[in-house]
């Protein structure tokens, strides 16, 4: 059964989506401000949705902090649709931004779709992390761990662009290649701004700031250029 935490203020809709959950057979938490979302998170969940405007803060802050501590994927659900919240949803490396009002079965075909998302594996024998120059990439954990220390988990999109780089290289993989594999149901919806933002997330957690692991090829797209093994 997949676990998801939802979190939504609005008492109405929250009550009737919970139970809809429960009734497509998902094990649904539904908590109602950003402090009880905080105490309900933790290992097991397959997907968080959030609501934006809450009455102690945030589900943007709460987006921050999920990148932090783990790789779960997360929607949101708000009726704060100006060009600016969407792109900041999308940069914090949610794989929806569903606005409201909204058709129910829209809704949960775009959560079962996340959750059905398939992921890319690392093909023939390549190990699970690889390791170079102190940083450490964990498939398993879709996490980065940089040159500081840092470690950043994924979000689902961003890692699925990095192991697509990873497993094409040395080939240059197209923008349109990669919107077409990353994005094939929203073909048109996306642009390559949305593809530069999780490059640009990518190169911060690979402390990449000069394009030694991942190159930018020019009206084409981008380029894996780091180690294919471990190096160090």
């Amino acid at each position: 059964m997949r676990k998801i935490l939802f979190l939504e203020d609005n008492s109405s809709l929250g009550a009737t989506l919970h139970e809809r959950l429960k009734k497509e057979g998902y094990e649904s938490t539904w908590v109602q401000t950003l402090s009880d979302a905080r105490q309900a998170f933790g290992p097991g969940y397959d997907l968080v949705i959030l609501d934006v405007g809450l009455p102690d803060g945030s589900g943007f802050e709460f987006a921050k902090e999920l990148r932090i501590q783990s790789a779960v994927p997360f929607l949101f659900v708000t009726a704060r649709g100006s060009p600016e919240d969407r792109l900041n949803g999308y940069e914090l490396g949610a794989e929806e931004y569903i606005l409201k009002p909204f058709h129910l079965k829209e809704f949960l075909i775009r959560v079962k779709r996340v959750l059905e998302k398939g992921e890319f594996a690392p093909s023939g024998a390549h190990s699970e992390k690889i390791q170079f120059a102190g940083r450490v990439i964990d498939w398993t954990s879709r996490s980065i761990t940089a040159v500081s220390g840092k470690t950043e988990y994924l979000p689902l999109r961003d890692y699925q662009l990095l192991k697509l780089l990873f497993e094409k290289a040395p080939h240059v993989v197209s923008r349109d290649e990669i919107l077409k594999t990353l994005w094939p149901e929203e073909e048109g919806t996306h642009h390559s701004r949305t593809i530069d933002n999780v490059i640009v997330r990518l190169r911060q957690a690979l402390s990449d700031q000069d394009g030694s692991i991942i190159r930018s090829v020019r009206s084409v797209g981008y380029q894996w250029i780091g180690p294919l093994e471990n190096s160090d």
